[in-house]
């Protein structure tokens, strides 16, 4: 049964919290998620999917008084009118409803624009039927700030649009008739990550799925299994047990292998191992998964996981010991046919088969964590991926509360990703102008990357130091601390026409591999001229023409990703009649039409696959 509920209700028992999140100091700042359970689909779960109750508050009065003071008076839970002199005034009952998961933006015409914050709701009964099981809300995004109510009580915040988060409820659900509420904000701040201003639509709300978790009361909540850096004969990892005491045996299964290793855990709940391995390795050509077991006590977790080695040897990747060139495309996470933020599978095998229809056999995932449905689709069809956090443009480099949610996101992103074979490379950053803040921001995140996983390449998409005549330069010094080199370009398009590409030639300070992480032009589908037509299909093939000629004579160079597969909304891109807020560089429309860049690229990328290179 639904309850009439009050926005103030869902402060209540955490009125001091909300305190703290308007004016936050360190001693008493509200609680941040529980650690990340990983590999939700390979457990017991209950979806809260489906239709939620809304209020779109764009003064935040359900968190504010009129002085915008947090509210003192939140004691309105169940509250109902009595008759007809009483005051009650929010109710979700007969509120609008939103689909989640799903941005706003999309669903709603009058929030296309919105940025704010919209208040969620949901019922639900406890799912579980052991009275020794745990219970997690768990989600897969909300953007981009997320304040997680349950029965009035505040469970929680977490910020960053893009990486899931999770609370356990254990004692904090009655049998039926629980309340979850969600106050989703996606309003820009400048010290947030990413910043006030970025090149891509501000989609907000609950984007990605939600579920309901049951675990036993000792469980699995993170586990590694992959092979061991430098080797492709030798699997080394650890499970992580939630709950447990010291001494509980934990086993990895791979059946197809022949492989059943067991471990004991330490103090903290870990156990770890090492052990030799048989192994089909995973690559584009042949994209092997082994169904890998975790088991511990109760618990036992299923999970796909293929096994591959990266490395890099002077200006060449090597993928399982052999030279690899990275034929990619970049993609936003933005939904094919109907716009929005993109997730799921079907959004997942439409994009990424376009990349593998274009002869790809890598996609770089920009500017943020894409749903985990793309990753674990780019494992099934074979594509290697760069995973990006939105460390982008110009933030506020010298801020210790920006730093630390850029690497909180960078944790979330690694620990939700790591055993999925398809990740090559962990990106910290896109297109930041160079300073020694930024250079010392950068060095934490790919610290912190090399603690949480030492078997990917790090990278980032660096800025070009001053041209020499007609000979671009790379030299930013961050570079020093990559194993490769990015780095985006647009001859043809911001610089020059396409036949500058002709006489252009590069030269790197770095012995490392380069991949070219963005280049390309504009066009609208449909729109035809010469090949010196602006926004013409013709002026966008030619400039994907010259510029693989071009990219071919860099002898460096180890992999591009053009800018980019399909149109994606941005607000920066208002020309009317032709953008319409829309970045129009994709090869695909956002209807799926084909451009004859498109097969501009298909073409050249035929020739790679075949050596010719």
């Amino acid at each position: 049964m639904h309850q009439r509920q009050s926005l103030h209700a869902f402060l209540t028992g955490a009125l001091v919290l909300a305190v703290a999140v308007a004016a936050p100091a360190a001693a008493d700042a509200p609680p941040g998620p529980d650690p990340l359970i990983t590999n939700v689909d390979g457990r017991r779960t209950t979806s809260l999917d489906g239709i939620w109750r809304t209020i779109v508050d764009a003064f935040e009065t359900g968190y504010y008084d009129y002085r915008y003071q947090p509210r003192a008076d939140g004691y309105f839970l169940d509250r109902k009118a009595e008759d007809e002199t009483d005051r009650v005034e929010y109710s979700f009952d007969t509120s609008p409803t939103l689909l989640v998961p799903g941005d706003w933006n999309t669903q709603r015409e009058s929030l296309l624009l919105y940025e704010g914050t919209v208040w969620y709701r949901r019922t639900f009964d406890d799912p579980r039927e052991s009275g020794t099981s745990r219970l997690f809300v768990w989600f897969g995004a909300v953007a981009s700030k997320a304040h997680v109510f349950l029965n009035g009580e505040l469970l929680g915040v977490h910020e960053g649009a893009f990486t899931p988060f999770n609370f356990e409820i254990t004692d904090r659900v009655k049998p039926t008739d629980n309340v979850l509420v969600v106050k989703a904000d996606n309003a820009r701040r400048p010290e947030a990550v990413p910043t006030l201003d970025f090149d891509w639509w501000n989609y907000g709300g609950i984007t990605r799925p939600v579920r309901l978790v049951e675990v036993p009361g000792t469980f699995i909540r993170d586990f590694v299994v992959q092979l061991a850096k430098g080797s492709r004969d030798r699997v080394r990892g650890w499970v992580t047990l939630d709950g447990t005491k010291a001494g509980q045996e934990v086993t990895v299964r791979i059946a197809e292998a022949g492989i059943s290793e067991t471990a004991t855990t330490d103090g903290g709940g870990r156990a770890a191992f090492d052990f030799p391995a048989r192994l089909d390795l995973w690559s584009p050509e042949d994209p092997k998964l082994y169904d890998v077991e975790v088991a511990a006590g109760q618990d036992v977790v299923q999970d796909r996981i293929g096994f591959r080695s990266l490395e890099t040897r002077g200006t060449t990747i090597l993928l399982n010991g052999k030279a690899v060139f990275l034929r990619g495309i970049c993609v936003h996470g933005e939904a094919p046919y109907r716009s929005g933020r993109a997730f799921g599978v079907d959004d997942a095998r439409t994009l990424l088969g376009w990349v593998k229809a274009l002869g790809g056999n890598f996609v770089r995932l920009a500017h943020y964590p894409h749903d985990e449905a793309m990753l674990r689709e780019a494992d099934r069809m074979g594509l290697l991926v760069w995973s990006e956090i939105p460390v982008y443009w110009a933030i506020r480099w010298e801020s210790p509360d920006t730093l630390d949610n850029a690497r909180t996101q960078l944790t979330e992103s690694i620990t939700r990703d790591r055993n999925r074979a398809s990740i090559a490379l962990w990106s910290v950053a896109n297109e930041t102008p160079i300073s020694d803040p930024r250079n010392a921001f950068l060095k934490a995140l790919v610290d912190r990357v090399r603690e949480l996983d030492d078997t990917r390449l790090v990278t980032a998409a660096l800025e070009r130091g001053e041209p020499e005549g007609d000979t671009q330069v790379i030299d930013d010094p961050f570079g020093k601390h990559l194993d490769v080199i990015g780095c985006n370009e647009y001859v043809g398009w911001y610089d020059g026409l396409a036949e500058k590409a002709d006489r252009v030639s590069w030269r790197s300070v770095y012995e490392k591999p380069h991949i070219m992480s963005e280049w390309g032009a504009g066009a609208r589908y449909g729109r035809h001229g010469t090949t010196r037509t602006r926004w013409s299909e013709e002026f966008q093939a030619e400039v994907y023409r010259r510029q693989a000629e071009m990219l071919d004579r860099i002898p460096f160079l180890a992999g591009t990703s053009p800018w980019l597969l399909m149109d994606f909304r941005s607000p920066h891109r208002l020309l009317p009649g032709v953008q319409d807020g829309w970045n129009r560089k994709g090869v695909v429309s956002d209807r799926g039409e084909r451009k004859k860049a498109f097969f501009v690229l298909r073409e050249w990328y035929g020739r790679l696959a075949e050596g010719e290179r």
